[in-house]
């Protein structure tokens, strides 16, 4: 049984849901000079930043506190009359904070690492928070998870959000793996050269099909696997069954598909292997898709990447205008059949939208999310 998408809220560089799409639409890149860290040590001079709120400590608590406001006040739901869940999905919780303390040499609470508190602070009423720490598909994960909850009546809404700031940490990863600092995300592109970090918060209200309020889209579901096939490298079969995974649930075929919104971190591994996959599964069965992506606009969001993908999806689909793969200029090899967005946007209706995100490990989140 399908769900509704209520509401929609994001905080990208680019700013709000809306100013982010357009600025999609313009191909505009996010991309400033790094503003945390050092830059020498780190081997990462860039990031896709969030002016809000500067460089308060729990500053990924405050970014998500303004998505689920946004949110929940556009759909009208009221946390103290319904039985309202939520679910937060991050990467990195709140280790910039804890980074910050380790800095001081003072004590952390831990409490503060997850969400619960900042969620019920600013929705009273709440009948249930959780945070679900799972890696770049964190948000994918927790939207199946919602859509279980209502169908199984466990909340009659479940305010689906994501969060994830800037670490220090993450940072030497992503610097240390590079044999040169990355200046831009460049996805699928020939001479891609890797991975930026991009602040993100994001907040989607989950509904039955019985709603009456604001709907922006049907939620069909969600395919997942988790293949654990390598710490950080993917693995097509595992990407596959996510991917066949959700047309098997949804009773959909994958040769139906208008859009694709992809996942596309510009990195040597993922994106070949998300291309294969795309052509085994869509292509495979008689699909020819339009491809586009986010992150050479605003950067890898983490465990918010998901929700974004979603947001931008739920635009195309009611505005019938697709915004091209910022950065892309030069498709490479595994890409020939696909057909991405490049250089400008695209008018097109579509209806049937396919969303990917994937992360560390192979845990894997592909979702469906048709017109209505």
């Amino acid at each position: 049984m399908a769900t509704l998408i209520a509401a929609s809220a994001v905080r990208t560089c680019l700013g709000s849901g809306a100013d982010t799409f357009a600025g999609l639409l313009r191909s505009e890149c996010g991309v400033t000079g790094l503003r945390h860290g050092d830059p020498a040590e780190l081997n990462v001079t860039a990031g896709y930043h969030i002016d809000d709120h500067g460089r308060e400590r729990f500053r990924a608590g405050r970014l998500l506190a303004k998505c689920l406001t946004e949110a929940v006040a556009e759909s009208g739901v009221d946390t103290e009359r319904q039985r309202v869940a939520v679910l937060v999905g991050t990467g990195l919780r709140e280790l910039s904070a804890v980074e910050d303390w380790a800095l001081t040499g003072s004590g952390f609470p831990v409490s503060g690492l997850d969400f619960d508190e900042v969620v019920r602070e600013t929705l009273p009423g709440v009948t249930y928070v959780t945070t679900l720490s799972n890696a770049c598909s964190a948000s994918g994960h927790a939207l199946a998870l919602a859509q279980d909850m209502v169908e199984l009546d466990e909340a009659d809404v479940v305010v689906v959000a994501a969060t994830d700031t800037m670490t220090q940490s993450m940072l030497a990863m992503i610097g240390h793996v590079a044999d040169r600092p990355t200046e831009r995300v460049r996805p699928f592109d020939r001479d891609r050269s890797g991975v930026l970090l991009g602040e993100g918060a994001a907040a989607v209200v989950v509904v039955s099909e019985s709603w009456r309020g604001p709907v922006l889209g049907r939620l069909l579901g969600t395919g997942l696997s988790c293949d654990a096939f390598h710490a950080t490298a993917p693995d097509i079969e595992g990407i596959s069954r996510a991917m066949s995974g959700v047309f098997s649930r949804t009773h959909r075929d994958p040769s139906t598909v208008d859009l694709v919104v992809a996942h596309g971190t510009g990195t040597v591994l993922n994106d070949p292997v998300e291309c294969d996959a795309l052509r085994k599964i869509v292509l495979g069965a008689g699909g020819d898709p339009l491809v586009t992506g986010v992150k050479g606009a605003v950067g890898h969001t983490s465990g918010s990447a998901a929700l974004v993908n979603v947001d931008v999806a739920l635009r195309c689909l009611s505005t019938g205008m697709i915004p091209p793969v910022v950065g892309l200029a030069d498709p490479l090899d595994e890409g020939a059949g696909l057909r991405f967005v490049v250089g400008g946007p695209v008018a097109r209706r579509t209806n049937l939208v396919q969303v990917n995100a994937f992360g560390f490990g192979g845990v894997n989140a592909v979702t469906l999310l048709e017109a209505r």
